[in-house]
């Protein structure tokens, strides 16, 4: 099967071109065929076959069907689907069946969307490279000697494998477009309160985003469009008006990254900018910087604390198991750190200290806006390294320190595939004011990165 856009595929499929079955089994043979050596799926969905029968008995039958009618998604292990095994990659919630849809999910299956299953990702999203997850490492089906980056590692893998249409992941300091630069592939982080979060286990209330992950720049701004949304079940949601963006004058703000990333990875997105300027007359580049100093202190003691927070439900009455019996390191050591962060004798100081470095990176963003429309660097400041390569715990972090100020400011951003470096994906980070996804699909569409 030729890989086409989504609407085009759900047009033959509402047409009688192509019946959702075969979709369907299309991906699942492939996934019975690679699954066990890539690791993706770790659970799935045993309606999906009835489900796709229904839908084209429906369109036979000339009932209305949704904008997704036998499109396949995969979906993260920390979104709830009603009736499936939700256990965010973990031994702590092994077997737990989610008792409800999550809102995104309610709003897929409204548009006839069928859902594969649940992928891999790293432990209660602790992780960027996708091997902290109990049930082991998802590999990159690009080169499975190499991670897929994390933590939305199965999403991103699932996608590039070729084993669904599209897979929604969550983005807590890059967890959507760190993955999706690695598997090269499009992922988006939308603007904070665009998407609600209802039915995601959350890591850091305060920075968790649900996006989709995409073959192509159209797939993800229509995925968005049908998630995005008030939802009354999430108060941090809002609707929205667009606002324009004037493709005929566009500034693009250019993030000196000299000290962060590899040399390669910064000529790599210099020339590509530097190309679709040339292209584009009346378009303008301004050299800009961004307070990538404290991205990753601020980012991680705000998240250790949450991620404290978040964890005290898992104490082995309501889930049958203690977190901090049967999790993996990397989920130890947040819950560790947040635990210490958070002592009497602190006065909750450290973590006040970060609101305000917060709140800074704001302000730093809201100025930068007001000279230019998009802003663009690399999403990783490195290559992917090898599964179960030594990598120190400060150099693991380091893999977020472009992607974390987005999830700190709120704003969205998506991570676009430039091409190869050594053989391995590289990815551009687009970045727009808040609730101006439409201008990260519109720039993209200009600057050739559909295919």
């Amino acid at each position: 099967m030729l890989t086409i856009k989504i609407k085009q595929k759900a047009d033959l499929i509402k047409s009688g071109k192509l019946k959702a079955k075969d979709n369907l089994i299309y991906y699942l043979k492939k996934i019975e065929e690679k699954n066990k050596d890539l690791n993706i799926f770790l659970s799935f969905n045993e309606n999906c076959l009835k489900e796709a029968e229904d839908i084209d008995k429906k369109i036979s039958m000339g009932e209305d069907v949704g904008k997704l009618a036998g499109i396949c998604v995969a979906v993260k292990s920390n979104i709830c689907v009603k009736g499936l095994e939700t256990n965010c990659a973990s031994l702590v919630l092994k077997d737990w069946i989610a008792p409800y849809d999550a809102t995104v999910i309610e709003k897929l299956k409204k548009e006839n969307a069928i859902i594969l299953g649940m992928v891999n990702m790293d432990e209660f999203a602790c992780g960027a490279s996708g091997e902290t997850s109990a049930f082991g490492p998802t590999k990159n089906p690009k080169n499975k000697e190499l991670i897929p980056g994390g933590s939305s590692s199965g999403s991103a893998a699932a996608v590039s494998a070729d084993f669904c249409d599209f897979s929604l992941g969550s983005d807590t300091g890059g967890s959507i477009r760190n993955p999706a630069s690695h598997c090269g592939i499009f992922g988006l982080k939308p603007t904070y309160g665009s998407v609600s979060r209802y039915g995601l286990i959350d890591m850091c209330m305060s920075f968790d985003q649900i996006g989709p992950l995409t073959k192509n720049l159209e797939d993800n701004e229509l995925i968005f469009n049908i998630i995005k949304g008030k939802d009354e079940k999430d108060c941090t949601t809002k609707d929205y008006e667009e606002k324009k963006l004037d493709t005929k004058k566009i500034k693009i703000g250019l993030v000196d990254v000299e000290k962060f990333a590899k040399k390669e990875i910064k000529e790599l997105i210099e020339k590509k900018v530097k190309e679709s300027v040339e292209k584009n007359s009346g378009w303008t580049i301004k050299k800009i910087e961004l307070p990538l100093e404290i991205s990753l202190e601020t980012y991680y003691l705000i998240v250790y604390v949450e991620f404290f927070s978040a964890t005290r439900k898992f104490e082995g009455r309501r889930f049958g198991k203690r977190i901090e019996e049967f999790c993996g390191e990397e989920v130890l050591r947040r819950i560790l750190g947040g635990k210490e962060i958070t002592k009497e004798e602190y006065e909750g100081k450290y973590y006040r200290n970060a609101l305000r470095a917060k709140d800074f990176i704001k302000k730093q963003f809201e100025e930068i806006f007001k000279d230019v429309d998009v802003i663009v660097l690399p999403t990783v400041p490195r290559t992917a390294h090898r599964i179960g390569e030594k990598i120190s715990v400060e150099d693991m972090y380091f893999y977020d320190v472009f992607t974390t100020l987005a999830n700190i400011s709120g704003i969205p951003a998506i991570s676009v595939p430039l091409g190869k470096i050594g053989g391995k994906e590289v990815g551009m980070q687009i970045l727009a004011p808040h609730f101006c996804e439409n201008w990260i699909f519109e720039f993209g569409k200009r600057i050739n990165l559909l295919k």
